[in-house]
């Protein structure tokens, strides 16, 4: 298992929305295939097929708790990760 399927599965259980690294976070979305766009702090991510914008900002080297779960929900709703990640 790698690293972004570690990542993906930490995500998914939920255990520790708090650790996640924001630079991971926004790895493992460009790895699921979303377009980035950076305004300042903001950083957007758009994914064809996909309704909603990821819009997530760092707290200091960790992602935002909310916005993991955020991340979560789209990942589940759109059962995006079978095989994105790789």
């Amino acid at each position: 298992m790698g690293k972004y399927e570690k990542l993906l599965q930490k995500i998914l259980t939920g255990t520790s929305d708090n650790n996640i690294k924001f630079s991971e976070l926004c790895q493992l979305l460009k790895k699921l295939g979303f377009d980035e766009r950076i305004r300042g702090d903001h950083y957007i991510f758009t994914k064809d097929n996909v309704e909603e914008i990821i819009n997530i900002q760092p707290l200091g080297t960790k992602a935002k708790a909310y916005q993991v779960r955020q991340v979560r929900n789209l990942i589940v709703k759109y059962g995006l990760g079978d095989s994105d990640v790789s």
